[in-house]
């Protein structure tokens, strides 16, 4: 008796575990018709992760307790990792890796993606870390803040990171737009808003901007796409009213970005 009881607990315990390592991820708002369920290789070992860098945020956080680090999360990120799959032959990891600028893990992980910045709030301590982070090597991609405000509201932290370099525009004849595929002819990635608004920008974000943050040898250390939202492209690329245009887009510049940082 006391063995079936001691086997009892023992499987109930497994059972718990099995299903809160494949138990989906909490849905908010629109997510709830559009969910992440885990893949069945999610523990294999491979040689690049998608790195979904998580930050404190100031103000206007919406997602998990406030953070806008997860918005689009996790969707967008493991149906980006599906096209890398495809595309190329990096051998990638199914999810995502979150990784907390304040965690040892950040200089483990050479490509980070960082989502609405807009609302981003880093203190001195965290901006040394990305500072570091970046100067040995890492790569982040920023993406899905739009307009003066955001724009203005992202420079006072990346000015903690980086008080001495500027941020440039990056010329169409940059080696990131040509790495794998060609993009001279870039053009606006929205949101899904574009449902309701009709319109491919937010707030007054008019213009694109690919810009960046160079290292002394010309690397691009930091890659930003401003008043675009290529999370979302990723993320609804399987419905059926996003443009296909937008979401190859989006999908081509990720892909590029990567094989640029691992290269570079």
């Amino acid at each position: 008796m006391q063995r079936r009881v001691q086997f009892a607990v023992t499987a109930g315990l497994l059972a718990v575990s099995a299903a809160f390592a494949q138990r989906g991820f909490r849905s908010y708002g629109d997510e709830e018709d559009n969910p992440a369920p885990m893949p069945a290789d999610a523990g294999e070992k491979t040689e690049w992760a998608f790195g979904r860098l998580r930050y404190p945020s100031g103000g206007g956080g919406r997602r998990w307790g406030g953070g806008s680090w997860a918005t689009d999360y996790p969707k967008a990120d493991r149906q980006f990792v599906q096209g890398v799959r495809r595309l190329t032959r990096i051998h990638t990891k199914s999810v995502e890796q979150v990784v907390d600028i304040d965690s040892d893990e950040i200089f483990t992980v050479p490509w980070l993606y960082a989502v609405e910045v807009g609302w981003w709030s880093l203190d001195d301590r965290q901006a040394k870390r990305l500072r570091d982070y970046l100067l040995r090597g890492g790569f982040l991609m920023v993406d899905d803040f739009h307009g003066t405000d955001q724009w203005a509201s992202f420079m006072e932290s990346m000015q903690l990171v980086f008080p001495d370099r500027p941020v440039t525009d990056l010329d169409d004849k940059d080696q990131i737009f040509h790495v794998l595929y060609d993009l001279k002819e870039r053009f606006q990635v929205p949101g899904i808003q574009m449902f309701r608004s009709g319109r491919t920008y937010e707030r007054d974000g008019y213009e694109p901007k690919w810009r960046g943050i160079l290292d002394n040898k010309g690397r691009v250390m930091v890659a930003i796409c401003h008043n675009m939202d290529l999370g979302d492209a990723w993320e609804w690329a399987d419905h059926p009213r996003y443009p296909e245009n937008y979401a190859s887009l989006a999908y081509r510049v990720g892909v590029n970005y990567i094989i640029y940082s691992m290269t570079h």
